[in-house]
């Protein structure tokens, strides 16, 4: 079967589109190259013994995703990933994240509405919870307004889906992240940020590699235990592997609903120092870093309860913090040497 990864290049699709290739789909990969390079497809090859078929692409051109699709009319399934995706950015400069986030998506599903059925997993995020009242979060908690337009588009990005998959043969599983860290065992792909990192996780390898002076921890005064901000981190694999699975409940129509929720994240919130600390113990090194003053935006606590994912989709987390933060730092290493 062959599927389409957009945005296939990047941190999550590279790594997804290497889950794909060893449950035996043929891939075809579409990305814009902006935020990633062509050196990926290398790792990819590297880990799996196969290229998957690449085209630059980039899918705010609505003619070009009409020819795309005309010349790739056997497409089983599509995942979604191709999305800016920094907040600070996005306040910074909101046309050009409704642009690339919302009318490539509008373009990508004109032409999946057209077929008489589709399967469309989308890359979807916990920002669309804002600060939830309770802890852990339920695909049920109530979705809050959005505090940056990285955010609202993935917000507005869903309800598109839902509405289209009402009237269209469109069937959708909405996937919602927390924060996916780390890099394949191999050390062959993983996260690139170009420029200064705006994740946390590369900001403390590239620190401990000597890149960056020292770790700014925006906050120590929340309402947590450490009194740092609080996430679910998750291992980019054990995404990677959700989204395969994702897949297959759908074209196996096992889903009960034209479009399903599923939060992804190990259901474990970790602060800010343990992340720290977690880098520390694998590293062998001590990480200098200040605590300076909150982020605007930035919300104190969110993790996932992660019940129906387990259950119903029939996927679990499988690696440790520890175990993300070492395959973190092997991949900075890595791409230093």
């Amino acid at each position: 079967m062959k599927i389409l990864v957009t945005g296939g290049l990047g941190f999550i699709g590279s790594h997804t589109v290497v889950e794909l290739q060893n449950e035996g789909f043929e891939v075809i990969i579409v990305d814009n190259l902006s935020n990633t390079s062509l050196n990926v497809l290398d790792g990819i090859e590297a880990i799996t013994g196969k290229i998957p078929a690449f085209e630059k692409l980039d899918l705010r051109e609505k003619d070009k995703v009409q020819d795309f699709f005309k010349r790739n009319n056997d497409i089983s399934g599509v995942i979604h990933f191709a999305a800016s995706k920094a907040v600070g950015e996005s306040v910074e400069d909101p046309l050009l994240y409704y642009e690339n986030n919302i009318s490539a998506l509008v373009y990508v599903l004109q032409e999946l509405e057209k077929k008489p059925e589709a399967n469309f997993i989308f890359s979807s995020s916990c920002t669309v919870y804002g600060q939830a009242e309770k802890m852990p979060i339920t695909e049920d908690a109530a979705l809050q307004q959005a505090v940056s337009p990285y955010g609202n588009t993935k917000a507005v990005g869903e309800e598109i889906i839902t509405d289209v998959a009402k009237v269209s043969g469109i069937n959708a599983i909405l996937l919602r992240y927390f924060n996916p860290i780390g890099a394949h065992p191999t050390a062959e792909i993983g996260e690139l940020p170009i420029g200064v990192p705006q994740n946390l996780v590369p900001f403390i390898t590239q620190t401990g590699f000597g890149l960056r002076n020292e770790l700014s921890v925006y906050g120590d005064d929340y309402p947590t235990p450490d009194g740092t901000a609080v996430r679910d981190y998750i291992h980019v694999v054990d995404l990677a592997k959700a989204h395969v699975i994702a897949l297959q409940r759908l074209l196996n129509k096992k889903n009960v609903a034209k479009v399903e929720t599923f939060n992804l994240g190990t259901g474990t919130g970790s602060s800010v120092l343990e992340v720290i600390k977690a880098f520390e113990k694998v590293s062998g090194k001590n990480l200098p870093y200040k605590i300076v003053a909150r982020r605007e935006g930035d919300i104190t606590s969110a993790y996932a309860n992660t019940d129906k994912a387990n259950n119903v989709l029939g996927w679990k987390a499988q690696s440790t913090l520890e175990e993300a933060m070492a395959s973190a730092w092997k991949w900075e290493q890595k791409i230093r040497s």
